[in-house]
């Protein structure tokens, strides 16, 4: 009974080593790692919250309204462009769901029957990489979150409306590098016009004399 007892021990042994060996195999063929840009790098963060997304599919029959994605919503502002747009991902997958930029003409409304819900037209969304139009309606978690977004995204149109009348109005700076160009040039044209006349004056001596 002694020696089966010890076979035993030896046997239960064995298998607590078998049980607990994890071999480790080098692999074959070493890949670097990449760095993966999100084109977010040159942006700064204005606004993060998290929030539902939907879409109105005008192409069903009947059109209806369908969830596109879970996620944080950001509004994000190029650091050198200056321009702000909104950008929602799906949780866990990142896949995109929302891509568009703000513009002084997008207004939010709000949704019917709910008072943490927003409805709004975006005239170009790039979450399917190819632009199109949509109408997006989003919903938060209370009253308190909407109304936080709606103030931001308020905020955001004001500076994209300052944008454009910037373009419209050049800088004084610019205006006046502008006029200083033109004033060189007109003198130029002057003093080519000197020449010319005393060049000529010089050509009708010299055919007087002859």
């Amino acid at each position: 009974m002694a020696e089966e007892a010890g076979d035993h021990d030896t046997t239960t042994e064995s298998v607590n080593e078998d049980t607990n060996h994890d071999p480790h195999f080098e692999p074959i063929v070493s890949l670097p790692e990449q760095e993966v840009k999100t084109l977010e790098e040159d942006e700064e963060e204005l606004f993060r919250m998290r929030a539902k997304l939907f879409r109105y599919a005008s192409e069903n029959d009947p059109p209806e309204w369908k969830e596109r994605g879970t996620g944080d919503v950001k509004l994000l502002k190029h650091k050198e462009r200056g321009t702000i747009r909104l950008l929602m991902r799906r949780d866990k997958t990142l896949k995109i769901c929302a891509n568009h930029y703000l513009t002084p003409s997008m207004e939010l409304r709000p949704n019917v029957g709910s008072d943490r819900a927003w409805v709004w037209n975006a005239p170009a969304d790039f979450a399917d990489e190819e632009p199109k139009p949509e109408l997006l309606a989003i919903r938060f978690l209370n009253k308190e979150n909407a109304q936080k977004f709606k103030a931001k995204f308020e905020e955001c149109k004001g500076k994209m409306k300052l944008n454009e009348d910037d373009d419209d109005e050049e800088n004084p700076d610019k205006v006046a590098e502008k006029l200083e160009e033109l004033s060189v040039k007109e003198d130029k044209k002057e003093s080519t016009k000197e020449e010319e006349c005393e060049k000529k004056e010089v050509t009708s001596e010299k055919t007087a004399e002859n």
